[in-house]
């Protein structure tokens, strides 16, 4: 078998095989991309009164289960906290993918959102499927289009090559 003939089939096989987590990629991509033009996606950041953040611990987490929604009983379903010192605000970020924006200042809640954005990241780097899907699914992918980048090339380039 002839080389361009094994370097078409391996761009044919290998454009199947990575058709859909590209697609997955390339719509959670966009996605991703203009998640703070869209609230559905990403709750935008409210302002704060004052930007050095004086309020404590303990009122942040009282705070938080407050808020029935996001389901906060202790710091261990809370996953982040976001400190914005330039808004005068902090985000507090649940296991349950909700958001809490306080004034750092008072306390006040500013803003509770429900975060799609997380969702979409998970799906855009694999660890939606799996927590190793990064490394057993996006990685094979990402070889596999390395190889249709190489034996595309190689297909544009030849017949001026052999025209020479």
């Amino acid at each position: 078998m002839s080389f361009i003939r094994t370097n078409r089939k391996i761009h044919k096989w290998g454009s199947i095989i990575a058709a859909l987590p590209l697609l997955i990629v390339i719509i959670s991509g966009i996605l991703l991309l203009i998640r703070k033009e869209f609230a559905y996606l990403q709750p935008a950041t409210m302002k704060g009164i004052e930007k050095v953040p004086t309020i404590s611990f303990e009122q942040i987490i009282n705070q938080a289960k407050s808020v029935e929604q996001a389901q906060v009983t202790s710091w261990q379903d809370i996953d982040r906290l976001d400190v914005r010192p330039n808004k005068g605000v902090i985000k507090i970020r649940t296991n349950s993918q909700w958001e809490i924006q306080l004034d750092s200042k008072t306390a006040e809640i500013l803003q509770v959102a429900y975060r799609r954005s997380d969702f979409i990241e998970s799906l855009h780097d694999g660890t939606f499927f799996q927590d190793k899907a990064n490394l057993w699914l996006m990685l094979p992918s990402a070889i596999i289009l390395l190889a249709l980048l190489i034996t595309g090339l190689f297909m544009f380039f030849y017949p001026y090559y052999k025209r020479r």
